[in-house]
């Protein structure tokens, strides 16, 4: 199984890297991308399980990111892991596809409750 983790921020994709790890995901494969632009184009070459997206981002921010995969017909498992959860984002969130959306500050257990359905 293979995991894209997109966030313009290097450290907060290892501390993203490192929860999925302690929460029991550590014997899949982990894709880094930078932003949503890169993100979309390692889904192409990469053909991840799941993306885990930041929803701030340059170049391409992360619902832009969802949007672009589901215009171009990929139906990856998505997700957002983010420092906003209102309930707004959530719903836009939901409605272009995503299958949840963590707010920092998260926890391994968080992963594992929105994980669980998607990488069994």
């Amino acid at each position: 199984m293979k995991i894209l983790v997109a966030d313009d921020s290097r450290v907060m994709r290892q501390i993203v890297i490192r929860t999925l790890r302690q929460a029991g995901y550590d014997d899949h494969e982990v894709v880094e991308a930078e932003d949503g632009r890169d993100g979309y184009d390692k889904v192409r070459s990469e053909n991840p399980d799941l993306v885990l997206s930041d929803w701030n981002m340059p170049n391409m921010t992360g619902l832009e990111f969802l949007q672009a995969l589901r215009s171009s017909g990929s139906a990856v498992p998505f997700g957002f892991v983010t420092s906003e959860g209102s309930a707004e984002m959530r719903e836009k969130a939901a409605d272009a596809g995503a299958l949840f959306l963590i707010a920092k500050p998260f926890t391994e257990e968080s992963f594992r409750e929105n994980l669980e359905g998607v990488l069994s």
